[in-house]
C-alpha cells in the first residue's frame, strides 16, 4: 500500500478568553479538574500545506463578535496567513469542523477555496432548534448566512461521513459538541495528527474522559473520544480545539513566530491540570 503524502501542520493562537475559571470546561463538578482556578482558553485556526496545495482549517472569529462575547482577538484569523507568505486566494480548500461562532466567522474572506462541512451540521444550525435561545446561542444567525451563500455559490460540499480532501487529509465526523462536528486527520512526518477541534476542548477533556459542558449529545461526545484516538497515532498527535498549551508545546515557526509546527514533535511535556492544582494545594 503507497503512504500518503505529508504535510506541514501549523497553528495559529489568534484568540483568548481571560477570567475563566477551570469549573466552565467540565461537565461535572466532582471532576477534579473542575476548580475554581482561573485558567487559560485560547482560540486556534489551522493550516495544512504541501503538495503544492493549501488547506484552511476553521477562520476563528471576527473582532466585534468576539468582544459582544467576552473574547478578545489577538490576531486577525485571516490577515495573519500573511506572516506564513500566504494569501486567502491562495487557500485551495477551507475545513469548517463546525458551525460555532468561533469556528465559522469569516467563511466569505476565502473567495476561491472549495468549502467542506458535514451535512448534518448545516441542517441543524437551520433547523426548528435555532428557534430556541439555548442551542442557538453559540450560533451566529451572519455564520450560517454565509454558509447558505456558500451552497448557492456551489461552492460548498457537504460531506455525510468521513471524506478524503487531498491524499493525506481526511475529515470524519465526531458528533457530539454539536450533531454535524468533523475532526481533520493530516499526515505529517510524525504520522497521522488530529486536529479534534471541538470534540475535544483541551487535553484533559479527552485523557480524563471529562466531557466540555457545551454538548449537543453526551453519549456522542463521550464516544468521539474514541474515534479521535483510533485516528490518531498517539496521544501528543491529538490536537484539542482550545487548550493553552498547543501554543506552547510545539515550535515556533521562525519566519512568525505567532505560529507553531505541529508537524514537529513536541518540545515540552503535557501538564494535567488537575495533578498542577493537586500540587498548588500541597505546596500551599
Amino acid at each position: 500500500m503507497n503512504r500518503p503524502p505529508t504535510h506541514e501542520l501549523l497553528a495559529l493562537r489568534f484568540g483568548t478568553q481571560t477570567g475563566r475559571l477551570a469549573r466552565e470546561n467540565f461537565l461535572f463538578a466532582d471532576d477534579p479538574c473542575a476548580t475554581d482556578t482561573p485558567v487559560g482558553f485560547d482560540f486556534y485556526i489551522w493550516v495544512i500545506r504541501g503538495q503544492d496545495q493549501v488547506i484552511v482549517v476553521d477562520t476563528g472569529f471576527t473582532a466585534h463578535t468576539g468582544a459582544r462575547r467576552g473574547r478578545e482577538q489577538l490576531h486577525h484569523p485571516v490577515e495573519a496567513l500573511a506572516g506564513l507568505g500566504m494569501d486567502p486566494t491562495d487557500v485551495s480548500h477551507l475545513l469548517i469542523t463546525h458551525m460555532h461562532w468561533d469556528h465559522a466567522g469569516h467563511l466569505a474572506a476565502f473567495p476561491t477555496a472549495r468549502v467542506h462541512l458535514q451535512e448534518p451540521e448545516l441542517a441543524f444550525c437551520t433547523s426548528r432548534a435555532m428557534r430556541q435561545s439555548a442551542p442557538r446561542r453559540p450560533f451566529e444567525a451572519e455564520d450560517v448566512n454565509a454558509a447558505i451563500r456558500l451552497l448557492f455559490d456551489e461552492r460548498l460540499t457537504l460531506h455525510q461521513g468521513p471524506a478524503t480532501i487531498v491524499p493525506g487529509v481526511e475529515v470524519h465526523p465526531a458528533p457530539g459538541h454539536t450533531p454535524g462536528l468533523q475532526v481533520v486527520r493530516v499526515h505529517t512526518k510524525r504520522g497521522w495528527v488530529v486536529l479534534a477541534s471541538d470534540s475535544s476542548h483541551l487535553w484533559a477533556n479527552i485523557r480524563r474522559r471529562a466531557p466540555f459542558p457545551i454538548l449537543d449529545h453526551l453519549a456522542s461526545m463521550v464516544e468521539a473520544y474514541e474515534t479521535v484516538e483510533d485516528l490518531a497515532d498517539g496521544v501528543d498527535h491529538i490536537i484539542p480545539g482550545h487548550d493553552p498549551q498547543v501554543a506552547t508545546r510545539f515550535p515556533q515557526v521562525e519566519d512568525d513566530p505567532r505560529w507553531v509546527r505541529l508537524h514537529e514533535e513536541p518540545i515540552a511535556p503535557y501538564t494535567d491540570p488537575a495533578a498542577l492544582e493537586l500540587r498548588e494545594r500541597v505546596i500551599s
